[in-house]
C-alpha cells in the first residue's frame, strides 16, 4: 500500500493558522522531553504511539475566568493508552488536566472499576492510642494489579504524560509529539481521542481582564479552529499510522461522515461511533473496509472495556499495513 501523500493546500493553511495561537510557556520543556522520550524508544526499538485524550478549553478572556470547553473524562484515552503499553507500545499520552490516567483511573469513581484511593485504606486503633494505616484486604487484588503493571511500566520508561489545558496548549503539543515520532517511520502511531473545540476566539479579540456582567450580555465572536489532522497524517508524522474519531448522533451519517474524512485527510483509520453507544460499541473504518467492535452485556458486567479490543484490532492493522520490522 502506498501511503506517501502531496502535502494540499488545506494543510498548508492550516499550518499557517496555528501561529495564531500562541506558544504555551512550557513548549521548549515539553519538546525537550518528547525528543528525549522518543530517542529512549528508539534505541530499544520499541513503538510508539501517541494517545490525545480529554477535552480542551477555550478562554474567554487573556487573564481568565470564563472559557467554553469541550466535556470529556479521559475515558477512553485513558484506557487505549493502558492498552497500547500492555501490548508493548510506549505512549506519549498528551491529556487534559485533571482528566483520567492509565492506571491512577482505576483508584477514582470515574473509572471503569469503580473505587476512590479513600476506600483502598483502613485505619486501625493500637494499644498505645496510635493508629496505623492497613490497606483493605479485599481491595488487596485489585490494587496489586493495578500497581504491578505501572510499576513495571514506570521501571521501562514506556510512559511519557504531558498535561494541557488550553486549545492552545493542546495544538502545540501535538505537533511536538507528532514532529518528534517521525524518526520512527513507520513503527509510530497517533490516537487522536481528545475532544476538541471546534471553534475559538482569537487572541487579538480577547478583553484582558474577566468580562464583567455589569456589562450586559457579551457578543462574542467565535473562528473556527484549524482542523490539524491533515498536518499530522500528510507532513508532521507524514508516514505514522493515524487513527481519528468521529462522534455522530445520527446513525445514517455516521460511515458516510468517517469516509469523508479519509479521502480529505488521508490517514488511516476513522473510530466512528454514536453517542449513545459509545461504550459498547465502536465502527472501525479504513478505504478499504469497515468492522464493527461490540462489548456484550456479559463482557460489560464483567469489567470489560471495548478499548481493549479496539488496541488489538488497531495493533493488527498497524502491522499488516505498515509490516513494522527491526533489523
Amino acid at each position: 500500500m502506498n501511503c506517501s501523500f502531496s502535502k494540499s493546500k488545506d494543510v498548508e493553511a492550516d499550518e499557517d493558522a496555528l501561529a495564531a495561537f500562541s506558544p504555551p510557556k512550557l513548549l521548549d520543556e515539553v519538546k525537550e522531553k518528547v525528543l528525549s522520550f522518543v530517542q529512549l524508544q528508539l534505541s530499544r526499538k520499541r513503538k510508539v504511539v501517541v494517545v490525545t485524550s480529554g477535552g480542551t478549553a477555550v478562554p474567554l478572556e487573556h487573564k481568565t475566568v470564563r472559557f467554553i470547553d469541550n466535556f470529556s473524562t479521559g475515558t477512553r484515552g485513558s484506557a487505549a493508552a493502558e492498552y497500547f503499553l500492555q501490548a508493548g507500545y510506549a505512549v506519549i499520552f498528551i491529556h487534559r488536566r485533571k482528566t483520567l490516567m492509565p492506571f491512577r483511573r482505576h483508584l477514582d469513581k470515574n473509572g471503569s472499576k469503580g473505587l476512590t484511593i479513600l476506600d483502598m485504606f483502613q485505619l486501625h486503633p493500637e494499644s498505645d492510642g496510635s493508629q496505623t494505616l492497613r490497606v483493605d484486604q479485599t481491595q488487596i487484588p485489585q490494587l496489586s494489579s493495578v500497581l504491578t503493571a505501572y510499576q513495571s511500566v514506570k521501571d521501562q520508561e514506556m510512559l511519557l504524560c504531558i498535561e494541557f489545558i488550553t486549545l492552545c496548549d493542546y495544538l502545540h503539543y501535538l505537533k511536538v509529539a507528532a514532529e518528534a515520532i517521525h524518526p520512527l517511520g513507520r513503527s509510530a502511531m497517533v490516537f487522536l481521542a481528545a475532544a476538541v473545540a471546534d471553534f475559538y476566539v482569537p487572541g487579538y479579540a480577547l478583553p484582558e481582564h474577566k468580562i464583567q456582567s455589569a456589562n450586559g450580555p457579551p457578543v462574542i465572536h467565535l473562528r473556527q479552529v484549524p482542523k490539524m489532522l491533515g498536518n499530522v497524517a500528510q507532513q508532521w508524522a507524514e508516514v505514522a499510522f493515524v487513527v481519528s474519531f468521529k462522534l455522530e448522533t445520527d446513525h445514517s451519517l455516521l460511515v458516510k461522515k468517517a469516509r469523508e474524512a479519509l479521502v480529505k485527510y488521508k490517514h488511516q483509520v476513522v473510530i466512528a461511533n454514536l453517542l449513545e453507544s459509545r461504550r459498547t460499541k465502536l465502527e472501525v473504518i479504513t478505504v478499504e473496509d469497515h468492522c464493527t467492535l461490540i462489548l456484550s452485556e456479559e463482557e460489560l458486567n464483567k469489567g470489560g472495556e471495548v478499548e481493549e479490543k479496539l488496541v488489538a484490532d488497531l495493533i493488527q492493522r498497524h502491522e499488516q499495513v505498515f509490516r513494522v520490522t527491526w533489523n
